[in-house]
């Protein structure tokens, strides 16, 4: 869990820039951020410091260093963003000594925000005529909707999609769902073929976040003056309704993700689909290595038949560490980490990364059939999602708290002690009081 380092001062809380009108995924710019300050060039050669937890970071870095000796980047990797690189750069930055860039996930950027722990890079060159260059919604993702602000550099994505045994439906002689009572109807059939067709993830919020984003809900939003917690929407509601139904009839299971048992699960077919992230593919084929070719990528299942929404699942920037000596510096460098064809290449192979940069289409690694999905050409899949993804989603400041806590409910859902929807509205109330006891304004 990730901790805050003190209490927003009154006066920080009264920026509405800072605290209020930004931290949304997109929309119109209705309120001006904070000025960027001039960006300059330093004098003489740089060291930047950049922390991350991609794998094979440093050898893309490499490639810049090599092309770039008056500006050397070192790279630190460390454990994700809420398993202790957060809290490392909150206390970095207290005490004055952050690295000069960071990943973090685009839910933690409001965060950082609210707790000015990020350099406006927006006047640095190149950085505001970049926007062009990424996913439209991304974009908004690190511009919080204000006006003449950028906090960070889109890294990578998470658009949804569904991936299925095509060999096991078409063997069962059942309909690949298209539409999500489509898939609460296969689930019974699959059930009944003694597998699941899917696992609830307890702990992945994140993920319960991305379909209730598909289905058009909001769980956070703000007016320039205070924020709005609203996890129990209609469209969170029928969301949490719907899986709480195939929980209680056991039609899903419930293994702990991304554990040894959840990737047995897969590798033995004993799960049908999953309803996942692009960066998915690798998890699967590492995952399961013995039903190489066997599986396929579909659209999400909607909520409407022949409707075309996805959901988002992860994603992270490059964002400037409050405190940077060389934010010039450190801006060029995150702009070609995350828009040069070489280094966005590398960092897929090695790493995993679905850039958010529009190029990526063109990308080889992106362009072909994968063999593990039987050759089919599963990134056009997730280019179209990514372009049915809802922009205008917002994050709220205190999402690690968030999570923790309807994690913590929905665990006791499983268990058979409360709901789904009772787990919500414990996590609404519990962020609603969290947020108030750093001074954050919260609409009644």
């Amino acid at each position: 869990m990730r901790a805050h380092y003190g209490k927003v001062t009154a006066a920080f809380a009264m920026i509405s820039a800072l605290a209020l009108s930004g931290c949304s995924a997109g929309g119109d710019s209705t309120e001006a951020g904070a000025e960027a300050a001039p960006c300059e060039a330093s004098e003489g050669p740089v060291t930047l410091n950049f922390t991350t937890w991609v794998p094979g970071m440093d050898e893309v870095v490499k490639l810049w260093n090599a092309e770039n000796p008056e500006i050397q980047v070192e790279v630190q990797t460390g454990p994700n963003g809420n398993s202790g690189t957060y809290q490392n750069f909150f206390n970095q930055i207290q005490a004055g000594n952050a690295p000069d860039l960071g990943q973090i996930e685009y839910d933690a950027l409001p965060n950082f925000r609210v707790q000015d722990g990020l350099e406006n890079i927006a006047a640095c060159e190149g950085v505001a005529d970049a926007q062009d260059k990424f996913v439209d919604w991304t974009w908004g993702q690190v511009t919080f909707g204000e006006e003449g602000s950028v906090y960070a550099v889109p890294q990578d994505s998470g658009p949804m999609a569904m991936y299925y045994r095509a060999d096991l439906f078409e063997a069962a002689g059942i309909e690949v769902p298209t539409t999500w009572e489509e898939y609460a109807a296969a689930a019974e059939q699959i059930k009944a073929q003694g597998s699941y067709i899917t696992n609830f993830p307890k702990q992945d919020v994140n993920w319960f976040a991305g379909m209730v984003w598909q289905n058009g809900g909001q769980w956070f939003a703000n007016d320039g003056e205070s924020w709005d917690v609203n996890l129990t929407s209609p469209e969170s509601e029928e969301v949490a309704t719907y899986w709480q139904d195939l929980l209680s009839k056991d039609l899903v299971s419930t293994l702990p993700s991304f554990s040894d048992e959840w990737n047995a699960s897969f590798n033995q077919g004993q799960q049908w689909t999953w309803v996942s992230a692009v960066w998915g593919a690798t998890t699967l084929s590492d995952g399961a290595p013995d039903t190489a070719g066997k599986w396929a990528v579909a659209p999400m299942p909607q909520w409407e038949d022949g409707g075309e929404t996805a959901g988002n699942w992860g994603g992270s920037s490059t964002a400037v560490l409050k405190g940077s000596e060389h934010p010039a510096e450190a801006a060029k460098f995150a702009l070609w980490l995350n828009t040069d064809p070489e280094a966005l290449a590398l960092a897929n192979e090695l790493g995993g990364i679905y850039p958010a940069a529009k190029s990526a289409t063109e990308l080889e690694a992106f362009a072909g059939g994968v063999d593990y999905y039987g050759g089919q050409k599963i990134y056009e899949v997730f280019a179209d999602a990514s372009s049915n993804v809802d922009p205008n989603f917002t994050w709220g400041p205190t999402m690690t708290q968030t999570y923790t806590d309807v994690s913590d409910g929905f665990g006791a859902a499983i268990g058979g002690s409360g709901t789904l929807m009772d787990a919500l509205e414990n996590g609404q109330q519990k962020t609603i009081d969290s947020l108030k006891s750093q001074s954050i304004p919260v609409s009644e």
